[in-house]
């Protein structure tokens, strides 16, 4: 294990909190503030806007973060930093909110969420960067960890958007406001480079094979995210046999299911850090996402549906974090860290095009139990994909 000075837990949380801010900048956006605009569109139009925001923008995210993370590579080996790029990434995506307020024609809303997409992934690509390179390696499953703390911090800057203002200007500024103050820490905080330890040509080949290992497992992880969240909704709404408040009764559970990941990750993460082994923690949570899609398909009622489906949901969140963590420390060459995060990134942005054409193949004209079932299978491999890999000791 590593034998580098640890950092003090509150300078770590400067890292979870900055990633935070990313997850609050577009997630009251894209699924709140975005499909609210488009409620004054007929169905046909809304729904072809949406497909063709999500797509669009799903592939302006995954070459914004590989660009930008580059960009930020090279401002590191000239003795600048990522955090002018990442001041500026906060800035631009702040325009960009501003843009999405002065357009209105269908056309024009696509492409200011490609702008947006561009603009915040600027921002993201560094702070995943800047958590490989500034925090030791005996940490960085703990770090990786407090990623997990973006998506509660996210669902209540939604609920503060929606309670504390009435126009779509104040939440968004709501928004750029929260955002903001989540960044500013990491960017007055000190540079702290982890010098990059130079390996052997061979030992780097194997790094490459451990990383591509990760990155595919991370990809089969998120699909079955996406995929099982497309038909969430749909899936409860036939357990409760169409009664009672659908919306408000799946939004309180989406609200829990990323509340419980935050422990599970902080405590798997602290402990691999500690004994210095990574893969038995992503089998684990692979395993509990699989048991509790198995556990979906055969529950009868709406409550042990919704346990079945909080232990899938932190299955993923807690495998994705430590998926993170494990790919840090798999990245081959340290003067590359922002355009190798990128290309791991792209495994949260393809399965936004693939989840929904695998889910509508095997979706409720099947029955839910056959989608579940899919996915089910797709977490089992993604937990035994870092099974391959060569070192657990990285």
């Amino acid at each position: 294990m590593s034998t580098e000075e640890r950092l003090p837990v509150s300078l770590m949380l400067l890292y979870g909190l900055a990633a935070a801010g990313g997850v609050i900048g577009y997630v009251p956006l894209l699924t709140l503030l975005l499909p609210i605009r488009l409620e004054g569109f007929s169905d046909a139009v809304r729904y072809g806007v949406l497909a063709a925001c999500g797509v669009a923008g799903a592939v302006a995210a995954g070459l914004a973060n590989i660009g930008f993370g580059w960009l930020g590579d090279r401002s590191v080996a000239r003795g600048r930093g990522r955090r002018g790029w990442l001041l500026a990434g906060a800035v631009a995506t702040v325009l960009s909110f501003g843009i999405f307020l002065t357009v209105r024609d269908a056309a024009a809303i696509v492409v200011a969420i490609v702008l947006f997409q561009i603009a915040i992934n600027a921002m993201l690509a560094q702070v995943g960067a800047l958590i490989a390179e500034e925090i030791p390696a005996a940490q960085k499953g703990t770090a990786a960890a407090l990623l997990t703390l973006g998506a509660p911090f996210a669902a209540g800057a939604s609920a503060i958007v929606v309670a504390a203002a009435a126009t779509e200007g104040w939440r968004l500024a709501i928004v750029a406001t929260l955002m903001t103050a989540c960044i500013v820490p990491l960017l007055l905080a000190g540079t702290r480079r982890i010098a990059p330890v130079a390996a052997p040509a061979t030992a780097r080949v194997a790094m490459r094979r451990d990383l591509a290992l990760a990155w595919a497992a991370r990809l089969l992880m998120q699909i079955a995210g996406s995929g099982v969240g497309l038909y969430l909704f749909f899936y409860f709404e036939g357990l409760s046999g169409g009664q009672g408040d659908m919306a408000a009764a799946v939004a309180r559970l989406l609200f829990v299911a990323t509340l419980v990941p935050v422990p599970i990750a902080l405590v798997l993460g602290r402990w691999s850090d500690r004994i210095g082994r990574r893969k038995p923690f992503l089998a684990g949570t692979a395993l509990l996402a699989t048991l509790g899609l198995a556990g979906m398909v055969i529950a009868p009622s709406w409550t042990t549906g919704a346990i079945a489906y909080v232990a899938f949901a932190s299955g993923v969140a807690a495998f994705v974090a430590l998926n993170t963590g494990h790919a840090m420390l798999l990245l081959p060459d340290g003067a590359k860290r922002g355009r190798d995060l990128g290309l791991l990134n792209l495994a949260n942005t393809i399965p936004q095009i693939v989840a929904p054409v695998l889910a509508w193949g095997a979706g409720p004209a099947n029955g839910f139990g056959t989608a579940l079932a899919i996915m089910a299978v797709v977490t089992l491999l993604a937990g035994g994909l870092p099974l391959l890999v060569g070192d657990d000791d990285r």
